[in-house]
């Protein structure tokens, strides 16, 4: 696959004269070669296929490309790939919002521009009011995803549960485990953190560093120590769905040894969104979330007919 010569060339496209010596900046013009047009027509098949869970990171697209069309698995084969897709979204091959990048947050500044931005604001607000539908549940659940690009897809899950999602990537601050005992300790009743991070030597430390960590905080503060329950990915998933899987790096020294790993973003979103699903369910009472879901139609039908007669 001539890609190395394609990467060069896309970095330069649509840069030389005002930028001779940079990157892309904004839009570009970009003519792909035959081979990188087929691998960006797989991208956008995957994107179709899991269009329910949009954005996805490039990574989980990159995994799905190497379990069904034999792309080639190696970190140079993930950086093309990288490149290829910053191009094609600056081409407008690929939609910006089709695609997750870690590490931006974006803000709001906030503020009406008249009393009708203001009313039309509180209407919307009341036509999607939701309970806390875990205010009245014998245990709080929260789910931790290592991968912070991950985040929105499962948030889509958990929210019709109202289950907190929290990225957990890398060892964590002080201040984030301390942070989670606090949220344990406010409930005054049994916690369960769900737990996603990738299958190697660091993703068993990190969970088990979290695990230990925020309990230890919330005997500490005198509060009923939280349960972590690990719910991917696990050696069980890695065999069940034949996901693709590499030796461990030789500088990972922590944790237990172990034959092959697995990252958190190889499993198919559609699969993921199922085992989230699935544990959420498996700790929650269906019955008084049942109940919730009705009295939470009657609040919303309640709330929008004082606001027709403001």
């Amino acid at each position: 696959m001539s890609t190395d010569s394609d990467s060069r060339i896309l970095s330069l496209t649509g840069a030389q004269g005002k930028y001779p010596h940079a990157r892309p900046k904004g839009y570009i013009d970009w003519q792909p070669r035959q081979q990188t047009l087929t691998v960006l027509a797989q991208v956008q098949d995957v994107l179709r296929q899991y269009s329910e869970h949009l954005p996805l990171t490039i990574r989980q697209v990159f995994y799905r490309l190497v379990a069904t069309c034999g792309y080639e698995k190696t970190e140079r084969g993930y950086s093309r790939l990288c490149e290829y897709m910053n191009s094609a979204r600056r081409a407008r091959l690929i939609d910006f919002d089709a695609i997750r990048d870690d590490g931006w947050h974006q803000g709001d500044g906030g503020g009406f521009t008249d009393p009708d931005h203001f009313w039309q604001t509180v209407g919307r607000a009341a036509n999607s009011y939701t309970l806390d539908k875990q205010a009245r549940q014998p245990r709080w659940l929260a789910v931790l995803v290592e991968a912070q690009g991950m985040r929105p897809q499962i948030e889509r899950v958990a929210a019709p549960y109202s289950v907190p999602v929290f990225s957990s990537g890398g060892f964590d601050s002080l201040t984030a485990k301390k942070g989670l005992a606090d949220r344990a300790a406010e409930q005054q009743r049994p916690c369960i953190f769900l737990h996603i991070g990738d299958y190697d030597p660091s993703g068993v430390c990190i969970f088990d560093a979290i695990a230990s960590d925020v309990a230890a905080f919330c005997v500490s503060d005198m509060a009923l120590a939280p349960t972590f329950e690990r719910i991917a990915i696990t050696a069980e998933q890695v065999s069940e769905f034949n996901l693709p899987t590499a030796p461990p790096k030789a500088t990972d020294k922590r944790g237990t040894r172990m034959a092959e790993t697995c990252q958190a973003e190889a499993l198919p979103p559609d699969v993921l969104a199922d085992i989230v699903d699935d544990a959420i369910r498996a700790n929650t009472d269906m019955a008084v979330l049942d109940g919730d879901r009705l009295l939470e139609q009657a609040d919303r039908a309640e709330l929008l007919e004082k606001i027709r007669w403001l």
